[in-house]
């Protein structure tokens, strides 16, 4: 009997049923391997989206001339322990109050001694006063009664008075110094950008040729590409000119 068993194939010695337990635990693990790569993916893909939009708004934002505000990455700074406040100092105690002293009683004041009655004395009248004779006396003449009071000059009205007179109207802003900021598509940052680079009006971008202009350009750092694309140096040309109506009706009202 031990010869027909060791004759037996090796198939024989393992129980029936364990390849098929085998085989779904492959199955069970190749299941959760897909669904871990599933979620991978789509986190990437949301994450791929989230970032796509952001830069949208961020484009936008620039576009429009908003500023972006930035995230607040600083660590918050754990609350140290006050140090305890010190005890008030004890109020020293008030000094002793001393009495009054007891003042001296005043001595009674002797009483006047009687004065005799005075005979009146017998006033005379008084005597009338002797009436003071009046005169006649001229009264003096001003010395300025008769003296002509000189007329006053009339004033001459010259043009020369008057146009010092008149107040001086502000200077008028040439065309071409009228500040880049009336450009379509330049924000305030690229306007601070250009201001550094010593680009305030749009006589100067209408001024440059290509060369300088590409050499511009490439010192906008972030906002390079931006003259090409909202067409600078074409709308400075026409406000450079005067030419508002021009520049209404290729880019819209100012």
């Amino acid at each position: 009997m031990n010869e027909t068993t060791a004759a037996a194939p090796g198939d024989s010695l393992i129980p029936d049923g364990v390849a098929t337990i085998t085989t779904m635990h492959f199955v069970f693990i190749a299941l959760v391997a897909a669904f871990a790569i599933a979620i991978i993916l789509i986190g990437v893909r949301r994450k791929r989206i989230r970032k796509h939009a952001e830069r949208t708004v961020e484009r936008n934002a620039e576009q429009a001339g908003v500023p972006m505000i930035e995230p607040d990455t600083a660590p918050l700074k754990e609350p140290t322990a006050s140090a305890p406040a010190p005890a008030p100092a004890p109020a020293p105690a008030p000094a002793p109050v001393a009495a009054p002293t007891p003042v001296a009683a005043a001595s009674p004041v002797p009483a006047p001694a009687p004065v005799a009655a005075s005979r009146p004395v017998p006033v005379p009248p008084p005597a009338a006063p002797a009436p003071i004779p009046t005169v006649d006396e001229p009264l003096p003449e001003s010395p300025l009664a008769d003296e002509p009071v000189a007329a006053a000059a009339p004033m001459d009205a010259t043009p020369a008075s008057i146009a010092a007179d008149a107040p001086t109207p502000p200077p008028a802003t040439a065309p071409q110094d009228q500040p880049i900021g009336l450009l379509k598509g330049l924000g305030p940052k690229i306007q601070q950008r250009l201001g550094e680079l010593g680009i305030t009006t749009v006589g100067q971008i209408a001024a440059l040729d290509d060369a300088q202009a590409a050499a511009l350009d490439a010192q906008l750092g972030p906002f390079a590409g931006r003259m090409q694309r909202d067409r600078w140096r074409e709308q400075a040309r026409l406000l450079a000119a005067g030419d508002r109506a021009g520049f209404e009706a290729a880019f819209g009202r100012l």
